[in-house]
């Protein structure tokens, strides 16, 4: 069978829900800590005091995050790469190509899966001091801020320790940014590179495998709802393996027939990837190529365009958020208020895919959950 970064993407939820429950118990303890004897005139003074006593809860935290991580990434990714090889092993058995190599016994998959987890081990470790330096500098801010904001006139210290939650709840803990340039929160973040992880392990496998075959070319789906990054993809032929910038070629196979049959090569897998196919959410799929065997398969019909499966992600983001929010609230009016926002945000998702025929993923609306 074919192989995608989307059989992966329910391993990458057991991963990235550690992180965004993480993020979720960071903004309940910063919030209860803060909010505990808000109206005492000694508030600011005796909030300052414990801050050591936030650290250790969050450090506390942290440890738990650590452990978990680390055990759940390693396991997310042995599967990951298992399933991408019984992928290669399913399609090489139902094209009747190396018969023995499709009944074996797997490759050895220990080395490529350590491999894999410490890359990612070390790409997510960064994340585990900014939780604390994120916690106590919020912490703070929200101190400084109720007590000068009542000084100015402005709001009483209530109302802006409120204001100043709130925006961390939205925000979430920030500052992480990709080597593409683009900022993300602590959650995106760890979600986004678990599944770039988790999807390079499949197709990896489901390569090693093809390669130990002996099979050069791969095929590209043609998906519908596609993004823009991969549309030039589609139904090409590429190289398994190979440089980037080989360019289009036209390379001549004998058939079994003694026929000589031209194949175009749009380029390699390796090239393709770093323009950007396979990416995380990506609707294509890679599967074996044979000159003179392999037919088109038909593009499956669209149910939406992508512009609205976008806009399912954006509402689901939103449902989220506002999840976020309401734990972060101060009093039970701010809590019922954003609630409230929930079910609207979960009412616009109901709408759009009573009128799309988009499948609803309820998980990617829970905190906790993959995006």
């Amino acid at each position: 069978m074919p192989v995608s970064p989307d059989m992966a993407e329910d391993l990458a939820a057991a991963v990235s829900s550690l992180y965004e429950q993480t993020e979720l118990a960071l903004i309940e303890k910063v919030t209860k800590a803060l909010g505990e004897g808000l109206d005492s005139p000694l508030w600011a003074e005796l909030k300052l005091a414990a801050i050591g006593n936030l650290r250790t809860a969050i450090e506390e935290i942290i440890a738990v995050l650590q452990v978990d991580s680390a055990g759940a990434i390693h396991q997310a990714l042995a599967e990951a790469y298992e399933r991408g090889q019984q992928a290669a092993v399913a399609e090489l058995g139902a094209l009747a190509v190396g018969p023995a190599l499709a009944a074996a016994e797997a490759l050895p998959a220990a080395a490529a899966v350590d491999r894999l987890a410490a890359a990612l081990v070390a790409e997510t470790g960064p994340v585990h001091a900014r939780i604390l330096r994120t916690g106590l500098d919020v912490y703070r801010q929200v101190i400084a801020e109720a007590t000068s904001a009542p000084l100015l006139g402005a709001t009483t210290r209530r109302q802006a320790a409120a204001r100043a939650l709130q925006r961390f709840a939205d925000r979430g803990v920030t500052g992480f940014v990709d080597n593409r340039g683009r900022a993300w929160n602590l959650t995106s973040y760890t979600e986004m590179a678990t599944r770039s992880a988790l999807g390079r392990a499949a197709v990896q496998a489901h390569t090693d495998r093809l390669a130990a075959a002996g099979i050069e070319l791969v095929v590209v789906s043609d998906a519908p709802e596609e993004c823009p990054r991969c549309k030039p993809w589609e139904g090409k032929v590429l190289r398994r393996e190979g440089p980037s910038g080989a360019g289009v070629v036209e390379l001549e196979h004998a058939t079994e027939d003694d026929r000589v049959v031209r194949v175009r090569v749009a380029g390699s897998l390796p090239e393709a990837r770093a323009a950007g196919l396979l990416h995380p959410n990506c609707r294509h799929s890679v599967s074996i190529y044979l000159p003179g065997v392999t037919r088109p398969r038909p593009k499956p019909p669209s149910r939406a365009t992508y512009e609205q499966t976008q806009k399912q992600r954006y509402l689901e983001r939103q449902i989220r958020a506002w999840k976020r929010r309401a734990a972060g609230a101060v009093d039970e009016q701010q809590r019922t208020r954003a609630n409230a926002r929930v079910r609207e945000y979960q009412g616009r998702v109901r709408e759009l895919v009573a009128e799309t025929g988009l499948p609803r993923k309820s998980r990617r609306e829970q905190v906790g959950s993959a995006r």
